[in-house]
């Protein structure tokens, strides 16, 4: 009895893959005896419509297919040989099954043709050949902000989810309709008093107001009517940040504290870590960890309900103002430093991992992840005064904006997160077109984009 053979000695059974239809070659016939010679002259519409119906060899002429036709009919060769062999198409004519296609080497999926891996995201490719996106270089829509305090550790610029833009001049809060294109004032704080941060709360319905004496102002912005007032710090109040549950507060005392607007006391909980002003402060987007930056050159990652940091890092040569949360990957943290450093640096805080870092050479400001891609927002001092949109991972510039002359040291990103705003030093408040809409949106849009017509007015 002879040996079985191994499984892998054995002959492999070919998969026939069989087609539904006979289409005959035609590239041998005379299409001028079923009148469908073309005409004199043809339009490139007709030449490629026949093209691909009837292969190269359709007749530009009568005569001229006839001729064709004849010399092809006497020659030896022609009359020996199957029809339609050596032309194009001719390979599966009288054929119901197609040929198996040549095999590839296996390749990820939706791999283009030059990509690297994200190192945060693995089978995820990012193209680096990729045609860069068009970005506006100049700002459609420009505000005069007259007031606008040159100072570097405030933070006077935020835009709701009901597309109304709050911006701090002085001591008085406005409000632009971006939806109205409408300009209201808000609130006067008085001569002996300053607004030195504002921040709306989720909802879009009330917003936080820091002053210079120390104090935090809630205000309904539907009634504009102020509904409380918090004390705790002894100085400015230059940084705010919303949770789901908690408003919390950085000031130059050094101190962070935790209000809970729904309790009896003006705040229910103290962080004290920095050694000097707070100058940054974000929470994460599931409302889990808070990120501080201070003048100390000290950034720090707190939990929900820690009152000691659980991240250190001091990796930054300067004050930390601008503090930036991924909307796309958990746990990644933007952060970046002022003159003496000018370094936007990425981190991993659930395994407290430094990703990587790029030296822009001038102050880092601000930084705003984008809603609708993976890109991330920068905007500078010193003598640039540049706002530049990054891509991530490879963290490389896909443009850079220039219309202030002064640092640019305010910035929001509209509900839809197709536009920015910049505020600066120069007493100027800029829109620009920086992102495409999400894949999902089609007609309806919340962006104040309206047009791309260029327009200049007053916010007061």
């Amino acid at each position: 009895m002879p040996p079985h053979p191994s499984p892998s000695a054995a002959a492999a059974v070919p998969h026939t893959v069989y087609s539904d239809r006979f289409i005959p070659s035609r590239s041998r016939s005379n299409l001028a005896l079923f009148d469908l010679a073309t005409p004199a002259v043809q339009s490139p519409y007709c030449e490629l419509l026949s093209a691909a119906l009837f292969w190269p060899a359709t007749p530009d002429r009568v005569a001229s297919s006839a001729t064709t036709c004849s010399s092809s009919s006497s020659s030896p060769s022609s009359s020996a040989s199957p029809v339609g062999v050596g032309t194009p198409g001719s390979g599966n004519i009288f054929r119901f099954k197609a040929e198996a296609a040549p095999r590839r080497a296996k390749r990820a999926l939706f791999a283009g043709g030059d990509e690297e891996e994200d190192p945060l995201m693995p089978g995820m490719f990012t193209a680096r050949g990729a045609r860069p996106r068009k970005i506006p270089k100049t700002p459609y829509k420009i505000l005069d902000a007259p007031t606008m305090q040159d100072d570097f550790y405030r933070n006077l610029l935020d835009w709701s989810s009901q597309n109304v833009l709050a911006v701090g001049l002085g001591n008085i809060v406005y409000l632009w309709d971006a939806r109205r294109d409408k300009v209201t004032e808000l609130c006067d704080l008085g001569e002996d008093d300053d607004v030195c941060s504002v921040g709306w709360a989720q909802p879009g319905a009330h917003l936080a107001v820091g002053t210079k004496q120390g104090k935090v102002q809630i205000w309904d912005v539907t009634r504009s009517k102020r509904i409380r007032t918090m004390e705790g710090h002894s100085m400015r109040v230059g940084a705010l940040a919303w949770g789901s549950s908690l408003l919390s507060s950085g000031s130059r005392d050094k101190s962070i504290l935790h209000h809970d607007i729904r309790a009896q006391e003006d705040y229910v909980s103290k962080l004290a870590a920095h050694k000097s002003e707070v100058c940054g402060l974000k929470w994460s987007c599931d409302d889990r960890q808070l990120a501080s930056g201070g003048n100390d050159k000290k950034l720090f990652v707190w939990n929900l309900h820690s009152v000691k940091p659980v991240l250190k890092n001091t990796e930054h040569r300067a004050a930390i103002k601008a503090v930036a949360w991924s909307p796309h990957l958990h746990g990644l943290l933007a952060s970046g430093g002022a003159t003496k450093d000018g370094c936007i640096r990425f981190w991993d805080t659930t395994k407290n991992i430094h990703l990587s870092c790029v030296d822009t050479g001038s102050q880092v400001c601000n930084l705003i992840w984008s809603k609708n891609m993976n890109e991330i927002v920068s905007t500078h001092g010193d003598s640039q005064n540049q706002i530049i949109v990054w891509r991530y991972p490879t963290v490389s510039k896909i443009a850079t904006l220039t219309g202030h002359t002064n640092r640019v040291l305010h910035l929001a990103i509209s509900p839809d997160g197709q536009s920015i705003a910049t505020c600066a030093g120069d007493e100027t408040l800029q829109f620009w077109n920086a992102f495409p809409p999400l894949k999902s949106e089609r007609c309806v849009s919340l962006s104040v984009v309206g047009e791309t017509s260029f327009v200049r007015s007053y916010i007061r």
